[in-house]
């Protein structure tokens, strides 16, 4: 038996020396490394959300033994702070995650959140886990339709109030006394926005609910959310007419850099009964305009992304933009 394992292993090492460039094989590997790591890297995303998926499924097959351990609340009280805990630990350790403006958020008022779609929205897990944990306040939030069919998401968004909104839902939830998160710009912004450009077409919807929910508008921006994530730019135009006849997202995400992201969160813009959807939608767009010209390199750059993680450098690069410039 073991002389023909050896005689397996002696036929490996020929073959490998005779057949195999070690040289070029290890120079090959260093090379694609980086190309490698960027598609792989946002695979870490799916982990994370399918991990916690898995923690809530573990909530709610044992929630009678578990209240007992966390006390009395609501079913998913204590679920929501554990996976709010571990987003926000994600978001600290991955992109130094900090959130701007916090105190423009209302302690109990409702109020609709408008924020610009990254290529992955993870800047909106962190910031609804951010939310929750110091605020103590669950940010209900519409997302496309297409998450809805992927497995295990059920669950997540179950316990995290996530829905296919509609004007009347949408509106039900704020005149319940609830914060909402929409992106305008939806999936389609996503997947084909560039340089933070606002993809909003002629969408009314957000406007409309917040007219007849008669609640404030708070715009949103996360600081280099595209220089963690980017879509690939090949192919756009096959892309897009994709997308245009199935409305799924078809262009490959790549990424999962660990650049500094802030979120940056704006004054409240109030209900008015004169202003038309067409008016209020205008208006939200120029305070998100607002918040991505005042607070975004652009164009964007990952390598700056990455060094603003240093404060130092951080602080140097915020002086140069303030300063006047002369001709």
């Amino acid at each position: 038996m073991w002389l023909y394992i050896d005689k397996i292993q002696k036929t490996l090492q020929d073959y490998i020396v005779d057949y195999v460039d070690i040289d070029f094989t290890l120079w090959l590997t260093w090379l694609l490394a980086p190309l490698i790591l960027t598609f792989l890297l946002p695979l870490m995303i799916a982990i994370l959300m399918y991990l916690t998926a898995l923690i809530l499924y573990i909530y709610k097959l044992h929630w009678t033994t578990l209240r007992r351990t966390y006390g009395t609340g609501g079913r998913w009280d204590a679920a929501r702070k554990t996976a709010a805990a571990i987003w926000d630990a994600h978001g600290w350790i991955w992109h130094g995650y900090e959130v701007h403006g916090l105190e423009n958020l209302p302690e109990s008022d409702p109020a609709l959140i408008i924020y610009y779609h990254g290529a992955i929205p993870i800047d909106l897990y962190y910031f609804l886990a951010q939310v929750l944990l110091c605020k103590n306040r669950l940010v209900h939030t519409v997302a496309d339709h297409f998450l809805f069919k992927i497995p295990g998401f059920s669950i997540l968004s179950e316990c995290m109030k996530v829905f296919p909104g509609t004007i009347q839902t949408c509106a039900n939830v704020l005149k319940e006394g609830n914060l909402l998160a929409i992106s305008p710009g939806g999936v389609y912004e996503s997947q084909f926005s560039h340089q933070y450009n606002l993809m909003w077409k002629k969408r009314l919807g957000f406007a409309k609910v917040a007219l007849d929910a008669k609640v404030s508008i708070i715009p949103m921006f996360t600081e280099n959310t595209r220089e963690a994530f980017r879509t690939l730019s090949i192919g756009r135009r096959l892309f897009l007419k994709l997308y245009a006849m199935t409305k799924f997202p078809f262009a490959p995400i790549y990424g999962g850099f660990p650049v500094k992201m802030i979120t940056h969160i704006g004054k409240s813009i109030p209900y008015d009964p004169d202003v038309t959807p067409e008016e209020l939608q205008a208006k939200v767009a120029n305070a998100v305009n607002e918040l991505i010209l005042k607070n975004q390199r652009k164009p964007g750059s990952i390598m700056h992304a990455l060094l603003d993680r240093i404060p130092a450098l951080k602080e140097r690069h915020k002086l140069k933009d303030t300063e006047p410039h002369h001709e």
